[in-house]
């Protein structure tokens, strides 16, 4: 007879953090015949032949060890020039850059280096679900500063002034942002950059979509002086690139911080797949043409998706970057968790509820158009017939 625990087996710190929302309705989706899925966030493009050939070039040339913890030499060059040429950015390959295990790694080791036990890090909603587990797991704390669907869901100064604290350590955010697609100006950030001077923060700023814009030219946070030596950009490859399989990302920032993490980072992954880091080299060189034609796919995508949505009665702002609308479901009478599932069982389209991604996504949920304009359109069509159902508009 096995003795039941007498305390539990787990940490308090991974006990404590829920599953992942998304990863629910995703395999909620896998269970309903005939789905549509707009819920991942994930391109519909396979990775460009390019891309491909390269690695397998790369494996044909007996490229199977491991790297430099930091990444390949060349590689770190070729983020340098490509930042450098996208965005104005300056880093120095050798101190300043370290290839990580997708942007998700990324992000973990640039918690894990700033955190100690009680820090509180302010995280921008509704956002990737990941932040805030993973300052838990870092023994941080998770302050919310809820965006509004009435400022477009960019961060304001007021939000985030009012919640720093002496024990306020790091602010994290992701723009263009996973749910919303909402992006921040040169004038937004220039509002809230006092702020973070003024207290002393130290940003991460997941820019994995900076590519995905639509309206107008991306503007880096780093890219301004004030705010470049208290920054730690994070991004990869997975979305302009259309390369998630890959698991390929990077961090660039001050040579001390960097540090930091590439020692974390010695400890856990030793470093990126070798294959992996030589089709980066390659999608950074030569691979922007194929990012130019998938954005515009996405663009005529959004446009008709959004177009859609608003027809049907659920109002939904205008994203600008990323792949993703974030409709408001407040005119048919349901919370988002019931528009979703019931959504999902009665209509056979899969989205995901806004309040997963914390705070200020209530009332709304995220629908990926990363995928066919034939799916978006029967989707439409589905979700158009579920929503009169439910109360007509």
């Amino acid at each position: 007879m096995t003795e039941k625990p007498t305390r539990s087996r787990l940490a308090q710190s991974v006990a404590s953090i829920p599953p992942s929302g998304i990863r629910r309705f995703f395999e909620l989706a896998n269970s309903v015949a005939d789905c549509i899925s707009l819920g991942v966030g994930e391109p519909d493009f396979v990775t460009p032949w390019r891309i491909r050939e390269a690695a397998i070039a790369s494996l044909e040339a007996g490229y199977t060890t491991y790297t430099a913890n930091a990444g390949l030499p060349e590689l770190r060059e070729a983020i340098a020039a490509y930042l450098s040429d996208r965005f104005g950015l300056s880093y120095r390959p050798e101190d300043q850059i370290v290839v990580t295990v997708g942007a998700s790694e990324a992000i973990d080791l640039a918690l894990r280096a700033l955190l100690d036990p009680g820090d509180e890090v302010l995280v921008v909603e509704p956002c990737y679900v990941s932040y805030a587990a993973n300052v838990r797991l870092c023994g941080g704390v998770p302050v919310s500063v809820p965006t509004t669907k009435e400022t477009g869901f960019r961060l304001r100064a007021a939000e985030l002034r009012k919640r720093i604290t002496p024990r306020t350590k790091a602010l994290i955010f992701s723009y263009p942002n996973n749910p919303t697609g909402a992006v921040m100006t040169e004038d937004d950030w220039l509002e809230i950059l006092p702020v973070i001077r003024e207290a002393g923060l130290l940003v991460i700023a997941d820019e994995i979509y900076a590519e995905l814009t639509y309206d107008r030219p991306f503007v880096s946070f780093a890219s301004f002086p004030a705010a470049y030596p208290q920054t730690i950009l994070v991004s990869g490859f997975s979305k302009a690139f259309a390369m998630t399989g890959w698991r390929l990302g990077y961090a660039c920032g001050p040579a001390d911080l960097i540090a930091g993490m590439v020692k974390i980072h010695q400890y856990t992954m030793l470093c990126a797949p070798i294959l992996s880091q030589k089709a980066g080299i390659e999608a950074l060189r030569h691979g922007r043409g194929d990012v130019a034609r998938m954005v515009e796919a996405y663009r005529q995508r959004r446009n008709f998706f959004v177009k859609g949505l608003c027809d049907i009665g659920l109002p939904c702002h205008r994203p600008e970057g990323a792949f993703y609308a974030f409709p408001s479901v407040e005119p048919t009478g349901l919370t988002a968790t019931e528009f979703a599932e019931r959504l999902l069982l009665e209509a056979k389209v899969a989205v995901v509820p806004g309040d997963v991604f914390g705070e200020g996504g209530a009332g709304h949920v995220r629908c990926s158009y990363a995928t066919s304009l034939e799916a978006l359109e029967k989707a439409l069509e589905r979700m158009a017939r579920f929503v009169q159902h439910i109360r007509p508009i």
